[in-house]
């Protein structure tokens, strides 16, 4: 068996950054990179049913991973347009009809909260003073954004209620879907998540609410991604 014989039973079982390395090898592994065929059998990894057809969507199988490829790997954000020293946060949370925690929150302080867990980016308000909860009345949240430099404001969280208490991460948990400037007619399904981070009273069914944390692990895991999501909100 040759050496060509060789790389044209390898190269197919390889992944398209592997197939690619080759390439670079020599002018013979070059050569028998560039087959489609090779090409087809990993697209076929990621695309299996552009493989289905006689011939590739695009000239080549070759041209279709190197399209996606480099697609994938531009995706870094431009710096975003907004800046936490711009932003200010409007935070009201109500036991029933009563309110208990009304706070403005500037930019600068509610990102100096941030803190990232092993796969989301999450935003930190200590509560002072704490303030206690029973288990069983009803708790709403509403979370208004301010623009210093516009005067705008727009809505995360519209009197939402902490219907979900996770008692082994001692949260209680409220969420509400975005709304987002008609620009953006096809960005939707997001949520906005408020927790209350609280200690038990042992059995007294009694919160002791010591912080308040937010975040949108829909979509934005970073910072940038965060001011992005919140640039593209309706406001008013």
């Amino acid at each position: 068996m040759t050496c060509e014989e060789v790389l044209k039973i390898v190269f197919p079982f390889l992944d398209g950054t592997d197939l690619a390395a080759c390439m670079a090898v020599c002018k013979q592994w070059r050569h028998v990179a560039r087959d489609d065929y090779i090409w087809k059998c990993v697209c076929a990894k990621r695309w299996p049913s552009v493989c289905k057809r006689p011939s590739p969507p695009t000239a080549t199988y070759y041209k279709l991973y190197r399209t996606f490829y480099k697609r994938q790997h531009q995706r870094t954000l431009l710096p975003p347009r907004l800046s936490f020293d711009n932003l200010e946060f409007f935070f009201d949370i109500w036991n029933e009809d009563k309110l208990i925690f009304s706070e403005v929150v500037p930019g600068p302080i509610l990102r100096n909260g941030f803190k990232i867990p092993p796969t989301e980016y999450k935003m930190t308000l200590p509560v002072e003073p704490k303030f206690d909860l029973p288990w069983s009345q009803t708790v709403s949240v509403s979370v208004l954004v301010g623009r210093n430099d516009s005067n705008k404001v727009a809505r995360i969280v519209n009197v939402s209620p902490f219907d979900y208490i996770d008692r082994s991460a001692s949260r209680a948990l409220a969420f509400d879907y975005l709304d987002f400037s008609p620009y953006y007619p096809f960005i939707s399904g997001i949520r906005a998540w408020i927790s209350l981070l609280f200690k038990e009273h042992g059995n007294e069914g009694i919160m002791d609410v010591f912080g308040i944390e937010m975040d949108f692990c829909d979509a934005a895991n970073s910072e940038v991604e965060v001011l992005w999501l919140l640039d593209m909100l309706d406001w008013k």
